[in-house]
């Protein structure tokens, strides 16, 4: 039995009762798909069955072939007043859509659109029931998904058509703050739930959709990102060199000479090596292009504008190719760039990264995330040109035989309305997957909270949209523009719709409707919530590392690793690729400092929980005397939980430490307190806590004192006289910038 049989078969079973639906009012006027019906008196009255309906209403019109549908589209009473109440003339616009033919025994058969027989004047016009409703929004359970539905009755579900949703394109759109991300993960888990070995590529620009589908993705993030600076073409490869500077003709002009030689140096050192066979007919072939996708080393481009340096004698002359030698050594130094300019060795690894992307084989993963917030933002219109171009090659040299969905995320940013906004190969780029790449199996998912400033042959070739709530006027007027007649009606709907509804309308879908998407379960929500002000407001942030990760993580262009619940925690996690300061190791008997780290400088370290240990003795208090070298006393604290119970401890003597960050005072007279059983030791008052440059205390004698003997203490270099062991500020910066 095929999908649409079982679908007729199940709306065979409804109870032949509910087909019978009151009178609504009669036709007066027909012209050509639009007719106008005037309601009946009774209608409006405190009733289930008698209530006046609403723009969006389905309603029938019994002729003798068949049922004709019509979707309501205005609603007026040309003469109000006049009239005692109730007997107000009432008019309602409507407008047909299509038609239940009807078989031999004259029951409705399966929906079609269109109208074959009009209604005359007088027919009487009744609601739509259940039966009917059911079987105009039906759709092929077999390559259908169900993901919401319809507003008028909520027992008849919203279906999507996967094949003609993903065949020719399809937009997403709505204010922020509309439930847009929630709608679009619920979209392509239903699809992915039905169709698990799928290929789908989702550009994340603020990194939501990870937790959406972390049963079925492969995430891709800066940190282990890989594109090589080979897969760029030309065009790219001058705007990340070259980018938007003045009179860069000339150095246009370099680039273009000097890549292909180093493609050839390349070629020519591959020639002694054991090579692919795909390789050896490039090489063959010798039909290397400025674009072709093949490997070169930035070490062969240096080297042939230094061979180029030494041919020159005009001073003039030199400038051009000192910049783009200085700029090319420049990014291939920066961490950022490290994804693509990092590699220290150069190979042909182009099937295992288009495999990466893709998802060939899936895997288990038939969704790659790759996340773009991490990257500079004057490199992310260039990686986006790059992967619309592959996805749009791939499927053209691969002839179609795999499917692929690229969706583009707050689209408007990458192909925008104004002509001199962007950067033109992605725009190119996308354009040709809207227009070309539904014959090479390539599908285009455009994602935007402004229709109106995305470029309008973008959104003209989304044969399905989803149009959640917009309030901007132009953004309303750019949409109703390239909608039918039947759906812009229900555009009026768009100012009013509360979040998680939609209007719908295209090839996708078997009518225009307005529906509601179906809720999400927590596990598999984006991390698109609004924050709660009043929330986060009420709790103050106490961790003193909070700011430090903030700072590394702003200088090293690595985004912060929310948590999981952002408004049940005041902390935040640093990613593990982020150099964040790490807390310093507390010792357990003898208080001793740490090092400051290179990459960021030194953080307290935070209490920790205990257990019951043997107290140490309190340490008897040494008068300070006169010594060569200076050094604060060393005080005694608690042995940790992770220590065992130590023997008798022998006396051993101590080397002076320099205290770098003191963690109590070092001339309480007051002695250590031991701790108390499974407690948390306190953190000490603001008042307690030294400044950031101690001032020179007077010299004392080295303490001897108990000391556990599994611990080996680190030994520190002395101090000179006169200093407090802390480096200074200018030390702090070379450690940091190396």
């Amino acid at each position: 039995m095929t999908g649409q049989a079982a679908t007729n078969q199940k709306l065979s079973n409804i109870p032949l009762e509910i087909n019978k639906m009151p009178s609504v009012g009669r036709i007066v006027a027909v012209t050509g798909a639009h007719a106008i019906v005037l309601l009946d008196h009774d209608v409006g009255i405190p009733d289930e069955d008698k209530k006046s309906p609403e723009i969006g209403t389905l309603l029938k019109v019994d002729t003798e072939p068949s049922i004709a549908l019509a979707l309501i589209s205005a609603l007026s009473t040309p003469s109000p007043g006049t009239h005692e109440p109730g007997q107000e003339l009432r008019i309602v616009e409507v407008e047909f859509i299509g038609e239940l033919p009807k078989d031999d025994e004259g029951k409705p058969t399966s929906f079609r659109r269109g109208i074959s027989c009009y209604p005359a004047l007088g027919d009487i016009v009744c609601r739509a029931n259940t039966k009917e409703l059911a079987m105009a929004y039906a759709c092929d359970t077999e390559s259908s998904v169900r993901i919401g539905h319809i507003q008028q009755d909520k027992s008849i579900p919203a279906m999507v058509k996967t094949d003609e949703l993903l065949g020719k394109h399809f937009a997403v759109l709505g204010t922020t703050g509309t439930g847009k991300s929630c709608s679009v993960a619920l979209i392509f888990r239903r699809i992915l739930e039905a169709n698990p070995q799928a290929h789908v590529l989702l550009l994340d620009v603020h990194r939501e959709y990870a937790s959406a589908f972390k049963e079925f993705a492969e995430v891709i993030s800066p940190a282990n990102m890989n594109l090589p600076f080979w897969l760029l073409n030309f065009e790219e490869m001058t705007e990340i060199i070259i980018g938007d500077q003045r009179d860069r003709e000339t150095d246009v002009e370099i680039l273009r000479e000097l890549i292909p030689q180093a493609k050839q140096r390349y070629r020519g050192g591959e020639k002694n090596e054991k090579t692919s066979r795909l390789r050896t007919q490039i090489t063959d072939d010798g039909n290397i292009g400025i674009d072709t996708p093949v490997p070169y080393r930035t070490s062969d481009l240096i080297a042939l504008l230094d061979q180029s340096l030494g041919k020159l004698e005009l001073k003039g002359e030199l400038a051009p190719y000192k910049r783009l030698k200085a700029r090319i050594e420049q990014i291939s130094r920066d961490p950022r760039y490290a994804f693509m300019f990092g590699s220290l060795t150069v190979h042909d690894t182009m099937a295992e990264i288009l495999g990466h992307l893709f998802r060939i084989p899936v895997n288990g993963r038939p969704i790659t995330i790759l996340e773009l917030g991490g990257l500079p933002s004057e490199i992310i219109n260039v990686v986006v040109s790059v992967l619309a171009r592959m996805a749009f090659d791939f499927g053209l040299w691969s002839g179609g035989q795999v499917p692929i969905t690229f969706v583009c995320e707050e689209a408007h940013r990458y192909v925008p309305f104004d002509p001199n906004a962007g950067f033109e190969p992605t725009k190119r780029a996308i354009s040709k997957i809207a227009k070309e790449g539904r014959k090479y199996g390539v599908s285009l998912c455009i994602i935007t909270q402004r229709p109106a400033e995305l470029d309008p042959t973008i959104l003209s070739q989304c044969n399905t949209v989803f149009s959640m709530r917009l309030t901007n006027e132009r953004d309303q007027e750019i949409l109703k523009a390239g909608v039918s007649d039947a759906a812009a009606s229900l555009m009026e709907f768009m100012p009013t719709m509360g979040t998680g509804e939609a209007i719908t309308f295209g090839e996708g879908v078997s009518l225009p409707t307005r529906i509601k998407f179906d809720l999400l379960p927590p596990h598999a929500l984006p991390r698109s919530s609004t924050a709660s002000f009043s929330q986060n407001w009420s709790k103050d942030i106490t961790d003193k590392n909070f700011l430090d990760n903030i700072v590394t993580c702003w200088r090293q262009q690595m985004q912060v690793a929310l948590p999981e619940n952002p408004g049940a925690t005041n902390t935040v996690d640093t990613p593990a690729t982020a150099s964040a300061p790490q807390p310093v190791a507390e010792q357990p008997q003898v208080m001793q400092t740490a090092q400051p780290a290179q990459a960021a400088p030194p953080v307290q370290a935070q209490p920790q929980e205990e257990t019951v240990a043997p107290a140490p003795q309190p340490m008897p208090q040494v008068p300070p005397q006169a010594a060569p070298q200076a050094a604060p006393p060393v005080q005694q604290q608690p042995m940790q939980a992770t220590q065992q119970p130590a023997t008798a401890p022998q006396p051993a003597p101590i080397t002076p430490q320099p205290a770098m960050t003191p963690q109590v005072n070092s001339y309480s007279p007051q002695p250590v307190r031991p701790p108390q059983a499974a407690a948390v030791a306190p953190e000490p008052p603001a008042a307690m806590q030294p400044p950031v440059q101690p001032p020179v205390q007077p010299p004392v004698q080295p303490v001897t004192q108990p000391v556990n003997p599994q611990i080996t203490q680190p030994q520190a270099a002395p101090v000179p006289p006169g200093t407090s062991g802390e480096p200074s500020l200018s030390d702090l910066i070379k450690k940091i910038r190396g």
